[in-house]
């Protein structure tokens, strides 16, 4: 048993004598402590999530309508309509008779009389010809609802149209009407063609429109192209006024 150990002993004091012994200790050491380093980031890396992923599911929801954090976009306020003529503006025509207007001159007044049976009628509108043979459509000038559709002994056929802000449009003298009551108009549609009527026999083929704001007449030939929300305005501050 002493001489093995003795001869154990006597081999590594051999091994340790020789130059190569230390510099092979060293890098064993060195190579094993590498390989605990990079098996010690391996394992980090596999036992940390993916940060592509968090990317794609942070998006995702984004995306989702579902999501708590999503907000609906506003809606789109619709525009105001302006307010444009009663018929087709491609159609010549003529207005004959105005608006009649207390603040007017006199010969514009006279211009907005309407004689029938030996006497003379302020006109509460403006009656419009048309200048040619060809049929004259008549037109909603906005959009709105048909509450009225008559054929009337004296005025003829004619329709009254309802709007927003208060409004109503009135249109008499009519031939061939192509509305019913309480269809929805969209601005631009035909309503029916100008024709005759009794009150305004010497005017022939015309149609004689009316506005009115809170059943109170309004000058067409001062809203036309003008925001309908602007006739609003110019009503209240007539009203005021009187």
């Amino acid at each position: 048993m002493n001489e093995e150990q003795n001869t154990i002993r006597s081999k590594w004091k051999r091994l340790i004598r020789k130059k190569a012994f230390f510099p092979a200790v060293y890098l064993s050491v060195a190579a094993l402590l590498l390989t605990g380093v990079v098996w010690y980031q391996t394992m980090n890396r596999l036992s940390a999530p993916a940060p592509e992923m968090e990317f794609f599911e942070e998006n995702e929801s984004r995306m989702d309508p579902s999501a708590e954090f999503y907000e609906p976009s506003e809606p789109v306020s619709q525009s105001v309509e302006e307010f444009k003529w009663p018929v087709l503006e491609e159609a010549e025509t003529e207005v004959v008779t105005h608006f009649y207007d207390f603040d007017t001159d006199e010969s514009e007044q006279v211009d907005a009389l309407i004689f029938y049976n030996n006497k003379y009628y302020q006109s509460q509108g403006i009656s419009i010809v048309p200048s040619t043979d060809e049929p004259l459509a008549v037109v909603a000038p906005l959009s709105g609802e048909v509450i009225d559709v008559k054929d009337d002994p004296l005025l003829g056929q004619t329709i009254v149209l309802e709007h927003d802000h208060d409004l109503k449009t009135y249109y008499t003298s009519l031939s061939d009407v192509e509305v019913e009551l309480d269809q929805t108009v969209e601005q631009g549609t035909v309503l029916a063609h100008a024709g005759t009527n009794e009150f305004a026999k010497d005017q022939g083929v015309h149609v004689q429109f009316e506005i009115r704001k809170n059943n109170v007449p309004v000058n067409p030939e001062m809203v036309f192209n003008a925001p309908v929300t602007a006739i609003q305005t110019d009503v209240t501050e007539t009203e005021d006024e009187s």
